[in-house]
C-alpha cells in the first residue's frame, strides 16, 4: 500500500546564490504538503551561500545541507541529491526560483491521476511557471504535457529534444527543465539519474533517456513557480555548444538509427553562429542543412526563428 501522505524529497541545488537562495529555500520549506525533506547541495560556492543556508536550517529538522568540495555542475549536484533522498517522490527546485506553496501537492496529484488513467509506469511531471527578466519582460512557461490528452511519450520525445521533430497531436510547451520536474524515485533510478559529465542540457539528456525507455511526460496547467532570469559562465554560447555536441555524440547510435546525426550536430552550430553574430558562418551551416534536409530545415526555421528573434528583442528592451 502507498503511504497516504508519502514523503517527498525536494532537491535544491545552490551555486553562488547568496542573493536568491533563501527565497528558493523558504519556498521549499513552505510547501503545504507537510511530509517533505529538503536537501540543499551547495556546489562549492565562493560567496558564502552554504553558510547562509546552514544558519537558516540549523533548527529545521526537515532540511539538510550537503557541501561539495569540488564544483560538479548542476547535474553532479542533482545526482548527489538522488543518492541521499529518502522520499518516494522527488522534486527539483533551482536556487534563483520561487515555487508556489501548493506546487508539490498539485504535481503529485497530477502524476497519480495520470498513472491511474493511463497505466504508465514511468512518468515525469513538469510544473508550468513564468520567467521574469529585470526589464519587466515575462515569459509564460507552459509545461510539456499540460494539455489533457496531448501528453508526449516514448522515443518520439527524444526525437523532439534532439531534432525538433514534433507530433502535431502533442503539447511540448517549453520542454523538460529540471527546475520544474517531479517524479517517483524509481523513475529516476530506472533512467539512471543525471549525467555529471554535462554542465548544460543535462535536463534534456535525462528526458531523452526517459523517452527511449517509453516514459510519459505530463505537466500542470497551474503556474507553480517563478524563474528569475540570470546569466552565468556556464550559460555562454560556447558552453552550450560544447554540451549539445556531447549530447549528440552520447546519443549517436540512436540518431544514426533514425538518420538524424548530421542535423542534430549542425543545427546546434547554426544556433551558435547566430548567437555569436557570425552571419557568414551561419549561412554556411544553413546551406549545408538545406542540402541535407531542405523541407525540414525551412519548416524548423519558420517555426522557431521568428519567436526566437522576438524573444531576443524583448530581453534587450529597456525597463
Amino acid at each position: 500500500m502507498t503511504d497516504p501522505v508519502p514523503l517527498v524529497s525536494i532537491g535544491l541545488t545552490c551555486y553562488n546564490a547568496h542573493e536568491t537562495i533563501l527565497r528558493a529555500l523558504n519556498s521549499a520549506l513552505n510547501q503545504d504538503w507537510k511530509n517533505i525533506e529538503v536537501i540543499v547541495v551547495d556546489d562549492m560556492s565562493s560567496d558564502g551561500s552554504a553558510d547562509l543556508v546552514a544558519n537558516v536550517i540549523s533548527d529545521e529538522p526537515r532540511a539538510r545541507l550537503i557541501r561539495h568540495d569540488t564544483n560538479m555542475g548542476p547535474a553532479g549536484a542533482r545526482q548527489s541529491i538522488l543518492e541521499v533522498a529518502k522520499g518516494e517522490f522527488l522534486a527539483f527546485f533551482d536556487d534563483d526560483d520561487e515555487s508556489a506553496p501548493e506546487r508539490i501537492r498539485i504535481q503529485l496529484d497530477r502524476l497519480e491521476n495520470y498513472e491511474r488513467a493511463s497505466g504508465a509506469a514511468l512518468v515525469a511531471c513538469y510544473a508550468s511557471g513564468e520567467r521574469r527578466y529585470d526589464n519587466g519582460y515575462v515569459v509564460e512557461l507552459e509545461a510539456i504535457g499540460s494539455q489533457s490528452g496531448a501528453e508526449p511519450h516514448g522515443p518520439s520525445v527524444a526525437d523532439y529534444l534532439l531534432l525538433y521533430r514534433r507530433n502535431p497531436d502533442w503539447f511540448y510547451g517549453v520542454g523538460t527543465p529540471t527546475c520544474a520536474l517531479f517524479a517517483r524515485r524509481r523513475t529516476f533510478e530506472k533512467v539512471g539519474g543525471f549525467d555529471a559529465r554535462l554542465r548544460r542540457v543535462e535536463d534534456a539528456d535525462f528526458a531523452i533517456r526517459l523517452g527511449l525507455l517509453g516514459g510519459h511526460f505530463i505537466g500542470t496547467q497551474e503556474k507553480l513557480f517563478v524563474q528569475h532570469a540570470t546569466s552565468a559562465e556556464d550559460k555562454s554560447p560556447e558552453k552550450n555548444l560544447e554540451a549539445e555536441n556531447f549530447l549528440a555524440e552520447k546519443h549517436r547510435a540512436y540518431l544514426d538509427s533514425i538518420g538524424g546525426y548530421y542535423y542534430a550536430v549542425h543545427w546546434q552550430k547554426l544556433r551558435y553562429w547566430h548567437f555569436k553574430r557570425r552571419y557568414a558562418m551561419f549561412l554556411i551551416e544553413l546551406i549545408g542543412l538545406l542540402i541535407h534536409r531542405p523541407v525540414y530545415t525551412v519548416k524548423h526555421l519558420l517555426d522557431t526563428g521568428p519567436r526566437r528573434l522576438k524573444h531576443e528583442i524583448n530581453m534587450k528592451r529597456k525597463a
